[in-house]
């Protein structure tokens, strides 16, 4: 049986030296933090994220958790014989599936979240865009290239939706009550339909519409890197343009970025891209001085 390892006193009063200047950096601030689908998929590294999202309001930031839940949706369609359709990375959601979008994500997953976080000493509430009219949303229509040709199509995805307006009175009520909201990126429309809305296009809403310090994507990789496949620490939005154009970023980070730039624009400070799989990266990025992922800022 292996050891745990035991700080001395005298290393634990050094750790608390080197992260108090960070807590105090950080002290009342928003921070929002995109839990995505595939790290919430074992128990052990939701439960570790929980510890840190209730460590963080215990040392005075205020963490707003948005949480994806792509592969749980699958699985559930799956499940319920209903197949699923994609369109450019976004899933075609007609009224069977939005139901089933709903009911997993502002029902199962956000609840599980909100229960380990209750069970780590915190003191979560699970919310989604609809409560107190929180993000209203709109349609999203987008077009595809035709094979072979510069002709485009429009794609109808049924009812998938993007954040066009954030009221921010129910997240003001809850910030700053040692609550930690927990929030389902599904959203309500003018038209009264319920939208599926992707999770990081809803967080960089929140984000901007809180003016957060930081906006933390925690993902499957260590962050944005070089040609080499060496991390980038830090970067500016001439930088992520610049890389994008000349294809060192591509693929599914492509849109990741493109929504950090988005939230930098409506005015967060810095936006992470993080491993989610990392033990404890929030904490390593926040309250350090190594740090963790990829900063971008304005």
């Amino acid at each position: 049986m292996s050891e745990t390892f035991a700080p001395s006193p005298t290393q634990q009063a050094e750790i608390l030296m080197q992260a108090l200047p960070h807590m105090l950096h950080y002290d009342d601030a928003i921070v929002v933090v995109k839990y995505g689908g595939h790290a919430m998929g074992d128990e052990a590294v939701a439960r570790s994220f929980a510890n840190d999202m209730v460590l963080l309001e215990q040392s005075g930031v205020n963490p707003v958790v948005v949480h994806g839940g792509g592969p749980q949706i699958g699985a559930m369609l799956t499940k319920l014989g209903i197949k699923s359709q994609f369109s450019n990375g976004l899933r075609i959601t007609d009224k069977a599936t939005v139901e089933i979008v709903e009911m997993v994500l502002a029902g199962s997953i956000n609840k599980q979240i909100v229960g380990f976080i209750n069970a780590a000493g915190g003191r979560a509430i699970g919310l989604c865009g609809k409560d107190g009219n929180m993000v209203t949303a709109t349609k999203l229509s987008r077009a595809n290239h035709v094979t072979d040709s510069r002709i485009e199509e429009q794609v109808d995805l049924g009812f998938v939706g993007e954040p066009a307006r954030v009221d921010t009175t129910v997240l003001d009520q809850v910030l700053g009550r040692e609550l930690i909201p927990v929030l389902a990126p599904v959203a309500q429309g003018a038209d009264g339909e319920t939208y599926n809305v992707n999770a990081d296009t809803f967080a960089g809403a929140i984000a901007g519409a809180l003016a957060a310090k930081r906006l933390l994507f925690l993902t499957d990789v260590p962050g944005v890197l070089d040609a080499s496949g060496n991390l980038l620490k830090e970067l500016t939005i001439a930088d992520v343009r610049r890389l994008i154009a000349d294809g060192t970023i591509s693929g599914g980070m492509i849109p990741k970025v493109e929504t950090c730039i988005y939230a930098l624009e409506q005015g967060v400070e810095g936006v992470v891209i993080l491993d989610g799989k990392q033990a404890h990266a929030v904490l390593v990025e926040l309250l350090t001085d190594h740090g963790s992922g990829t900063l971008i800022r304005k």
